[in-house]
């Protein structure tokens, strides 16, 4: 992987993880949040298409057609991953999510888009899925009640599939198609305010209760959310998706730091270990 594509994507990975940290709590608003959540991204971000190459097409059915097809996506992963945190074990479910999606991103890229990753970057990337599985389960113990099977796990999966299925259509879009990442991103999220506008309804007084008590961290994601993915979506248009996809969810290790050092939750030594895994694969990965 080239130079500039690994600091995108460790760039995108330290926005993914401030923001998180920023807003850690407010997510679990759902529905109300997400709204907010597309709206402050399209509001901030707008602005900035005319500056960093328009729509980066002439093809104006092109836009909208990869633009629509990657908000549908994204909602989609949004209802499934929801859904998975009311039926299971919320370490579970990330878990199996942001191991399962990176790993089968890198198996349609090869497939599908030709990419052919060096043997070691593929090790890299073994080692990057396994550090966030294995960060995502130090929390596992007890989870699925003694049941045969964990629902978590199948949203975890279910989730996964999601995430890479919209990883792989954006990054087709915006290569077959030259998009600007921002312009992509914009447009994607202008499109998801009608679908969590039919989902808040009802509940506008929740909706105006949260931005009025959280406009700052609303502000905090409209700004940093976006940018991480217009970061990873700039990486996808110069490296392989089967490189950038795994490197990305290194964002998962920062948090896991943070609240095992900041906020003091359990086996900061299991955390580190597991980073330290993650961290051999970004090496080998920046090869």
């Amino acid at each position: 992987m080239s130079a500039l594509a690994l600091i995108l994507v460790l760039s995108a990975a330290v926005a993914h993880a401030t923001w998180n940290v920023i807003a850690h709590g407010i997510s679990r608003a759902g529905s109300p949040f997400l709204w907010w959540g597309a709206v402050a991204s399209t509001l901030v971000w707008v602005g900035a298409v005319p500056f960093t190459g328009g729509l980066g097409t002439g093809d104006l059915w092109s836009f909208a057609f990869g633009v629509s097809v990657s908000a549908v996506l994204h909602v989609a992963y949004m209802a499934v991953l929801q859904r998975g945190y009311r039926e299971g074990s919320l370490s579970t479910v990330y878990a199996t999510a942001r191991g399962t999606g990176p790993f089968l991103s890198v198996i349609v890229a090869v497939l599908l888009l030709g990419e052919r990753p060096s043997a070691v970057a593929l090790v890299g990337v073994i080692a990057v899925v396994a550090g966030v599985v294995a960060i995502g389960f130090v929390d596992r113990s007890g989870a699925g009640g003694g049941r045969r099977l964990d629902p978590g796990l199948l949203f975890g999966l279910l989730t996964g599939v999601a995430i890479a299925v919209y990883t792989i259509w954006d990054a087709h879009a915006v290569r077959e198609w030259s998009l600007s990442p921002v312009a992509f991103m914009v447009g994607t999220a202008l499109l998801q305010v009608p679908f969590y506008t039919l989902a808040v309804r009802g509940r506008w007084a929740a909706v105006r209760a949260l931005g009025r008590t959280q406009w700052r961290r609303i502000l905090a994601f409209g700004i940093l959310s976006p940018l991480s993915y217009i970061l990873v979506l700039s990486a996808i248009q110069i490296a392989p998706v089967a490189l950038v996809a795994p490197l990305r969810e290194v964002s998962v290790v920062l948090v896991s730091l943070f609240g095992a050092f900041v906020l003091r939750e359990s086996r900061p030594g299991w955390r580190l270990a597991a980073s330290l895994v993650v961290l051999a694969g970004v090496v080998m990965l920046a090869l």
